[in-house]
Parts: C-alpha cells; sequence; structure tokens
C-alpha cells in the first residue's frame, strides 16, 4: 500500500491545527483515523527525506493524543479508528493513550490479543510481547496495521528466530511498501543478514536502502550496519559490489562511508578492503579529489604498512597535518609513525629508547542535534551519532540528523514516549572494542622481521615488546 497524494491535506491539518484562531471543535470534528493517516503521510514524507516535514509530524502525534484522549464510545465502535489506534501506538505514539482507549473499546478477541502484544512491546516487555503476538498473522490483519505489526514480531524476534524474522520483514515491505515501516524493514534486514553471513541478503536490503531511502533522518543506523557488515563479510562481498552501492550515493555519502570502512579496515588489518576504500575515498567524483583529506592519507598509509618501504612510509606519514585529525586518528597515526621508527630503528636505539605508550583518548560522542523524528516501534531512541558520522569526528552530511529526538516540553511529554531497551540501533556485527588490532599488528610483527637490517635475536624481541604497546593503543581507540 503506497499511500501517494495526501500530503497536502496532512499539511493543511496541521496548518488548521496549529493557527492562532483554529477552534479545538474543528479538530473533534476529525475521526481519529483520518488524522492517523495524516500521520502516516507525514512520517513517510520524513523517510523519503523531506526532513521539513519533521515538525509536522511532532505536532500532529499531540493533536492526535488529544482526540483519542477524547474518543467517545461511538469513536470506537468504528473498527477503522480501532486499527488507527494501534498504529498511532506503534507510529510513535503515547502507551498511556493507547492502554486507556483499548480499556473502553470492548475489542474482539483476536484485536485485543493484537492490542495486548503492542502494549507489551511498548511497555518494554519483549517476552510477554512475543508469547502474546504468536498467533497473530499479519497477513490476515488490514494492510495497515497488519505491515505495523509484522515490523513488531520481526523486531521481537530478532535474535531468537532470525530466519522468521527476516520472512515477517518481508510482509511488513510487501504490506506498505515506500513508507517509514518499509525503511524501519529495511534496516533491520540488513543488521540480520549481517549478523548471520548472508552476504547476498545484505547486499540486496543495502541496494534497496540506497536507492529509496539514504536522505531518511535514520540513514546513520544504515551507515553503522552496512559499514559493520562489510567488515565483517568483507571475504564474501566483492570490492566491486561494494563500489556499485556507494555508487548510488552522492559523492560526500560515499566519501565518508569510504573513510569510515579504511578506518576500521586498516584496524582490523584487512590490507586489501582498507588500501580500496582509502583510494576510492581519495577519489572523488567529477574531477574534485580528496587526496588533500589528511584522514585518507592515513588510512591509506596503515593499509600499505606491511608492503611498503618503511622509510618512505614514514616520510609519507610526516606529510600528513596531525592537527587535522580527530583526537583518535590522532593516535593511529602515532602508533604507525611509531611502528616504523621502532622497526627501522638500530638495535642500539631499540634497546635504550623504550617510552611508555600514553594510551589513546577516546572521543567524546558528540550531543545529537534535536530533530523530532519518530521511528515505528520505538526506534526513536538512543542514537547519538550524526547520520552517517561516526565518534570519530567524520564530516557530518548535508541534510543528515541524528535518531535521538528532543527533550521533551512539558507539553509534549506524554506524547510519543518509548521505552528504554527497544531500540535498535546497535549495529549488527559490530567488533568488540579492543580487540580489532590483531590482524593488523601481526602482519606489522611480520614485516618488522624482514626489514631489521641485523638480525639480532634481542633487537627483534625488543621490537615485538614495542609492537604490543602499539597493539595496546590500537586496540583502545574507538571504532
Amino acid at each position: 500500500m503506497i499511500r501517494v497524494g495526501g500530503l497536502c491535506s496532512a499539511a493543511s491539518l496541521v496548518l488548521v491545527a496549529v493557527g492562532a484562531a483554529a477552534p479545538a471543535r474543528a479538530q473533534e470534528a476529525l475521526a481519529p483515523y483520518q488524522m492517523v493517516r495524516s500521520l502516516q503521510l507525514v512520517q513517510d514524507r520524513i523517510a523519503a527525506g523531506d526532513h521539513a516535514a519533521l515538525p509536522m509530524q511532532a505536532k500532529l502525534l499531540e493533536l492526535v493524543d488529544a482526540r483519542l484522549r477524547k474518543a467517545t464510545a461511538d469513536d470506537l465502535k468504528d473498527p477503522k479508528n480501532v486499527r488507527a489506534l494501534l498504529v498511532y501506538g506503534m507510529s510513535g505514539g503515547n502507551p498511556a493513550t493507547v492502554k486507556a482507549a483499548t480499556e473502553s473499546a470492548g475489542l474482539d478477541a483476536y484485536l485485543q490479543t493484537v492490542a495486548n502484544g503492542v502494549l507489551a512491546y511498548l511497555g518494554g516487555r519483549p517476552a510477554e510481547a512475543i508469547e502474546a503476538l504468536q498467533p497473530v498473522d499479519p497477513m490476515t490483519l488490514s494492510p495497515d496495521l497488519g505491515a505495523f505489526v509484522a515490523l513488531v514480531k520481526g523486531s521481537l524476534l530478532t535474535s531468537e528466530d532470525p530466519v522468521q524474522a527476516l520472512t515477517l520483514l518481508d510482509r511488513a515491505r510487501l504490506l506498505s511498501p515506500g513508507t517509514l515501516v518499509e525503511e524501519a524493514a529495511l534496516r533491520r534486514t540488513i543488521g540480520i543478514a549481517a549478523t548471520n553471513g548472508d552476504a547476498t541478503r545484505f547486499l540486496r536490503a543495502a541496494t534497496q536502502y540506497v536507492g529509496r531511502y539514504l536522505h531518511s533522518p535514520y540513514a546513520s543506523q544504515f551507515a553503522d550496519a552496512f559499514v559493520s557488515g562489510v567488515i565483517a563479510m568483507h571475504q564474501a562481498i566483492s570490492l566491486d559490489r561494494l563500489a556499485d552501492i556507494t555508487g548510488m550515493m552522492d559523492a560526500e555519502r560515499e566519501k565518508v562511508i569510504y573513510l569510515r570502512i579504511a578506518r576500521r579496515a586498516a584496524i582490523e588489518g584487512l590490507t586489501e578492503l582498507s588500501a580500496f576504500a582509502a583510494g576510492r575515498a581519495e577519489q572523488g567524483r567529477g574531477g574534485k579529489t580528496n587526496e588533500d583529506d589528511p584522514r585518507a592519507l592515513l588510512y591509506a598509509s596503515l593499509s600499505a604498512m606491511t608492503s611498503t618501504n618503511l622509510d618512505e612510509l614514514r616520510e609519507k606519514l610526516k606529510k600528513i597535518d596531525r592537527n587535522r585529525l580527530s583526537e583518535a586518528d590522532r593516535a593511529l597515526f602515532d602508533a604507525a609513525l611509531a611502528v616504523t621508527r621502532e622497526i627501522t630503528a638500530p638495535p642500539a636505539t631499540v634497546a635504550t629508547a623504550e617510552k611508555p605508550v600514553a594510551p589513546a583518548v577516546r572521543d567524546p560522542v558528540p550531543a545529537a542535534p534535536s530533530n523530532g523524528a519518530t521511528d515505528p516501534v520505538g526506534d526513536a531512541g538512543a542514537s547519538a551519532t550524526t547520520a552517517l558520522q561516526a565518534a570519530d569526528d567524520l564530516p557530518p552530511v548535508e541534510g543528515a540528523v541524528s535518531e535521538r529526538p528532543a527533550e521533551p516540553t512539558t507539553a509534549e511529554r506524554s506524547v510519543g514516549q518509548q521505552t528504554a531497551g527497544l531500540s535498535d540501533n546497535q549495529p549488527a556485527g559490530a567488533a568488540p572494542a579492543g580487540s580489532a588490532s590483531q590482524p593488523a599488528v601481526s602482519d606489522m610483527a611480520a614485516a618488522g622481521d624482514e626489514l631489521l637490517d641485523t638480525p639480532a635475536s634481542a633487537a627483534i624481541a625488543d621490537a615485538r615488546r614495542k609492537l604490543e604497546q602499539i597493539d595496546q593503543l590500537l586496540g583502545a581507540s574507538p571504532q
């Protein structure tokens, strides 16, 4: 079900509602299902990248909440209004309002089961929600409600039964293509596929997401899962296929994605992937290169650590303006210089020049700007990263915003509340901190054996001790 052509009516509703002379009875004249439909139209525009619709969404959530709190028994006799009530709850609405309305609605047994599952999910009781929704087939419900129920069930079963979760997410997309439901289902699909090592499904879902929802305010979750998936499944993903997907992005987003891949790959010792990503980040588009970007130069240098003359590599590193790097990347820069210096130093120098390595300083996670975006089924929570931006100070992309909503005002606090712990912001397949640098350091140590001017065992042992210190530094740096 593609909802098109209704944005003007939704916009008109908001304009009337927020106008200084708008009477309250004008809002009450609208049926709940009409107001919820307008809310969905606005959310679909947001998913497509229309960030100007974000204030409209916030106002509509407030208006729908007020209307449902005043819903009469006659209102709740209409099945369309009951379905709209449940859809509102799964669209970022107030669980307390949904609970109060369903208790007075006199639902039939099947809809009451659906309502119980939805309320358990919104209330932070996933086990209870899974049990309640287990007998519910989303395909037996109306498409508007069935799509959300499929999305909720798929989200709940992500860890317990990922195969069934993917099937449910596919059904959610089938029932509601071109909407915020599909956008959320695709993001979850990418994360599950990355966790399961299903490269085919991962690449297909990533291609669909980039083609349809790259400008969504939730694109930072996609970027996290995409980069992590590429790193985790690098052996199953061809560089040509990766280039096909990033080629669908605008130049700035492509650059940021490649910088993130290059950094993660360099730390984990994936030299071919790191060199490819760093090269593509430098390459740019339309005659505009990024060769002066110190991050691209740094990551390319790290990927060439085991295959380049270390004297030449050290000279190349010295040309990088350290002050233009983030604090986390300065740690990588210093580690790379230390490796080249210690491996190529004469034995006497190696034996006497040991100094303690300072621990890496983690960059603070930047505060997220306010945007008011509400993801279905409670995703509006906890991502503190800006879109396509990691904690290592990669540049923000114009027009992309964080998923973290603003602190609500007193009037808004009852609207759109979501339960902590329901967010799926953690990217699938992320490498545990502190372990990612092991392959890189092993390669560095192997290179040290070949490049030392003297085979003296004492010098080699000391160099290896230095490398272990660098390993600790690299492992402590943010990824």
